[in-house]
């Protein structure tokens, strides 16, 4: 099995989520979009079912959505299912966020960047690192291991619900999107979650080492 990390930046690091509606689109075109039979991009959002047996096209194992960017950590199911999969979704996140605000032109940064997870201590480090994100918005210090009370950190990677972290740490939040065998036993309990978390984001050591992840 191979593990990618996939990410991609809105066009000029402009925002490509302006409140919850966004984001619950996007969590919920994830899944949508995530499925070998055609999904019609003008979907009504709440009345969405798929008219077929889901057939998905790859396994999401992590995810953050940011302001203005997401992370993904994928395995294929399908051949060619990742390319499948993030056209989809980028093209059916951006004809919504188009239609929503009245703009037009592309949203993305180019496709996406893919990133083969090729040793053994980048595959350890890596849901970390994606699920560390969200600190950039309260305590970009993180990225330094310069944070001087861990407990600030935590108590708000436990307040955003726009990542695979809550699902792991023990609260159920978005438990349909996720594949989440593979990692459960190299993240571990939510204690020793948030003990390397601890550790991450005060050691300039460990952290230097998580953000060559990017």
């Amino acid at each position: 099995m191979e593990i990618y990390h996939l990410l991609n930046r809105g066009v000029e690091k402009r925002n490509v989520v302006l409140d919850d509606k966004d984001r619950i689109r996007f969590i919920h075109d994830l899944y949508a979009f995530n499925d070998t039979n055609d999904v019609d991009p003008n979907h009504r959002f709440r009345e969405f079912q798929s008219p077929n047996i889901r057939q998905p096209l790859v396994d999401i194992h992590a995810f953050c959505l940011m302001p203005n960017h997401y992370h993904l950590l994928v395995s294929e199911i399908e051949d060619g299912g990742i390319s499948l999969f993030m056209r989809k979704l980028n093209m059916g996140y951006a004809k919504y966020f188009n239609e929503k605000y009245e703009r037009s032109g592309v949203l993305w940064q180019g496709t996406f960047r893919k990133i083969l997870i090729q040793r053994d201590a980048h595959f350890l480090y890596i849901p970390f690192y994606i699920h560390l994100n969200p600190l950039d918005m309260i305590l970009p210090a993180w990225r330094t291991g310069k944070v001087r009370d861990p407990n600030v950190a935590l108590k708000h990677l436990r307040k955003y619900r726009w990542s695979s972290y809550l699902d792991y740490n023990g609260t159920k939040n978005f438990p349909s999107l996720l594949h989440q065998e593979l990692l459960s036993d190299v993240l571990g309990s939510p204690e020793r979650q948030n003990k390397v978390i601890r550790d991450i984001i005060s050691d300039p050591g460990l952290a230097k080492q998580s953000n060559k992840l990017e």
